[in-house]
């Protein structure tokens, strides 16, 4: 059996960015302090990272790939040295959450 591409994933527009930046903030922040334990850092890690993604969602981009690869190569500038994370785990949190969110199952592919 040949492997399928998986099909992209588009979010719907934005209709209240305030209140979706601060639910990603606390969403992304609840999961940093759950994965492994409650640091300082975590809270900045999740302030960054739904900046950048609202950032990118309000310049029009709504395909989650493309917003998974944005937080990646913007949260490189981050300093994760006080941190378990890094900009990989961030951006794949992201993409859960909101996939999550979506009632998207994303553990266990189909």
């Amino acid at each position: 059996m040949k492997a399928q591409p998986i099909p992209p994933i588009t979010l719907p527009p934005l209709r209240n960015v305030e209140q979706e930046k601060q639910w990603l903030e606390e969403a992304l922040h609840h999961w940093l302090d759950q994965e492994f334990i409650p640091e300082a850092i975590n809270f900045k890690i999740a302030q960054r990272a739904a900046q950048i993604f609202i950032r990118q969602r309000l310049e029009g981009e709504n395909d989650l790939g493309s917003l998974v690869i944005a937080i990646i190569t913007e949260m490189q500038n981050f300093n994760f040295r006080e941190s378990f994370y890094s900009e990989f785990a961030i951006a794949n949190a992201i993409s859960d959450l909101i996939l999550a969110s979506l009632g998207v199952d994303c553990c266990c592919g189909d």
